[in-house]
């Protein structure tokens, strides 16, 4: 690629960001905790309150937040130190055609997500704030405008770019940080009994284990794309660092957000919480900003995997995108989200894939010129068994089997090739 193309290129599509391209460690912080700023997490967090006492739902936080912290980091170290996207990183990892996996999987469910985000947000406030009766076989002409202004004005975010995506981060994030936990504060406050006593009520049946998978599953998925934003980081040490405390941070926010508000209102998130104090039009604003941070972002995300897939411009295939998204977003609501949650398990493999074949050919991965390998089936082969496990077995933490069954295909994999 030219120099001038890539001036012209912000968002590096197809080349690693230099060093005029990296953002400050603040402006990094702020889009990768908008990232994480996810309303399903909060749903997460409604079955962790429902299924341990305070102390069993702290030490899953902090056990989920340290693996995924852990995985999300390392990738976070490999997008900055290599200035690559994920699907960059893959071609390297699959292979040029093998990537096409990896690209084709992360963007199938990021689109996914983004117009369940936009669901989301249309659903909830056609029924309480609108009062329109919404069910799954009806959705009134108010609820579907919702649903069309949103995809627009988050398509947009996603059309220009980091810049663009930078910009949101900075209003959303300190807005539903601050306003979420006030609110959170105040439905404490009110309620006739301290949090831990309000935890310790109803039936406690998970184990700190099966929550700390609760955790890690709420968003590993997402997390695979952080090469995606980290690479923008200065410094290897920045990418990482900010990658840990925003996950940790973020995540930790929607968890005692959805927590709250199930054992408090009865809700799933902070929205309902929001509405039982009168807070429509904050309600309204939070709720907005919250899935806006994290749709741009997967919007983003799903253009640079179509964009490796199709040779298409990045802004391109993130319109395309947005457009599926918009139009499929309340099918996918009530169709498609436990189908969405079951392909959170086959990312996870992708992610550990692209970490082994990293740190095992790390300066191979400096060089401009991608290895002229067209496939690589171990890590293929990975991907694929990795899923099945990560779906199939009960024992132990879904996507942590999948990554080891992955992780074990690709040496495997790398010791019979250099026997031959």
């Amino acid at each position: 690629m030219s120099k001038q193309n890539q001036k012209i290129d912000v968002d590096y599509t197809n080349s690693r960001v230099d060093a005029s391209g990296r953002k400050s460690t603040l402006s990094m912080f702020m889009v990768m905790l908008g990232f994480t700023f996810f309303s399903a997490s909060m749903w997460a967090g409604q079955n962790l309150a429902a299924g341990l006492d305070f102390s069993g739902f702290i030490w899953a936080l902090l056990l989920g937040g340290l693996i995924l912290g852990a995985y999300t980091g390392t990738l976070g170290w490999i997008g900055a130190e290599s200035g690559l996207t994920l699907d960059m990183l893959a071609r390297r990892s699959f292979g040029e055609k093998g990537s096409y996996l990896p690209s084709a999987m992360i963007s199938f469910t990021q689109i996914g997500w983004f117009g369940v985000g936009l669901a989301m947000f249309a659903i909830p406030v056609a029924k309480e704030i609108m009062g329109l009766e919404v069910t799954p076989d009806s959705m009134p002409w108010q609820g579907y405008m919702l649903v069309l202004i949103a995809g627009v004005l988050m398509t947009a975010s996603a059309y220009f770019g980091i810049k663009s995506l930078t910009i949101i981060s900075y209003i959303a994030v300190p807005a539903v940080a601050i306003l979420g936990t006030v609110a959170m504060i105040m439905a404490i406050q009110r309620g006739d009994a301290t949090l831990v006593e309000q935890f310790a009520k109803g039936t406690k049946d998970l184990g700190v284990i099966a929550g700390a998978g609760l955790v890690i599953g709420s968003f590993v998925s997402g997390g695979t794309a952080t090469p995606n934003f980290a690479r923008f980081a200065k410094t290897p040490k920045i990418g990482l660092i900010v990658t840990v405390i925003a996950f940790f941070i973020g995540n930790s926010l929607m968890f005692f957000f959805g927590a709250v508000s199930s054992i408090y209102v009865g809700g799933n998130d902070i929205f309902e919480v929001m509405l039982n104090l009168n807070l429509f039009y904050i309600a309204i604003l939070v709720l907005g900003l919250n899935i806006w941070t994290t749709n741009d972002n997967a919007l983003y995300t799903s253009g640079l995997g179509l964009s490796n897939i199709f040779g298409l411009s990045k802004k391109t295939m993130v319109l395309i995108g947005g457009v599926i998204g918009t139009l499929a977003a309340v099918w996918l609501y009530w169709n498609f989200c436990d189908w969405l949650n079951i392909l959170n398990c086959t990312l996870p493999p992708v992610g550990i894939i692209l970490i082994c074949s990293y740190f095992s050919h790390r300066k191979e991965y400096m060089e401009d010129n991608v290895p002229k390998r067209r496939v690589n089936w171990a890590a293929v082969l990975g991907v694929v068994l990795g899923a099945v496990v990560a779906n199939l077995v009960k024992w132990g933490i879904p996507s942590i089997n999948g990554m080891a069954v992955a992780a074990c295909c690709y040496f495997i994999g790398q010791a019979l090739q250099k026997k031959q």
